[in-house]
């Protein structure tokens, strides 16, 4: 498993113990949470049964990290998510979250270079900077979101281009 692009096997055993099978030794569910820190790829998998427990067990991550922090899923928050569940748009809500978290995360990414860089310039041109990158991502997010569920057009300003003949 030296392979940088395998995934690594973890087995979870009914003690609900987790064994890394790269490292051959058992791990914690912190242990877990760093694997995903450093963007390291893996499956958790039943160990009697074979079946890919990866979801639930991220999920048992969230759970745990909701708990000990600032809540990032407030109750608000996931009522909405749940109000989606079986409607016709549950799809596009995986892919709008999924895109959102993309377009946070590298402009998370950026913000850490440019406050790296903040010494050897001007604070205000790094911040009006990255504001006109977030709005710019933000805006072309939102039209491809609009555009993949409505298959129609959209003016800058958010009217509808007349249909084309």
């Amino acid at each position: 498993m030296n392979d940088e692009t395998s995934e690594r096997i973890i087995k979870k055993y009914p003690n609900r113990r987790l064994y890394d099978t790269a490292i051959s030794r058992y791990i914690t569910l912190e242990d877990v949470r760093k694997l995903v820190k450093n963007g390291v790829k893996f499956r958790v998998i039943d160990a009697k049964t074979d079946e890919d427990l990866t979801r639930s067990t991220l999920l048992q991550l969230i759970a745990e990290q909701e708990g000990k922090n600032p809540a990032i899923l407030t109750t608000e928050l996931l009522e909405l998510i749940v109000r989606t569940y079986g409607d016709a748009m549950q799809g596009f809500m995986a892919l709008y979250l999924r895109e959102s978290m993309e377009v946070f995360l590298s402009q998370q990414k950026l913000m850490r270079e440019q406050m790296t860089n903040l010494i050897q310039t001007a604070p205000v041109s790094v911040f009006a900077e990255v504001a006109r990158q977030n709005l710019r991502l933000w805006q072309s997010l939102q039209e491809s979101f609009l555009k993949s569920m409505t298959g129609e057009a959209k003016n800058p300003d958010g009217s509808q281009k007349p249909p084309k003949d």
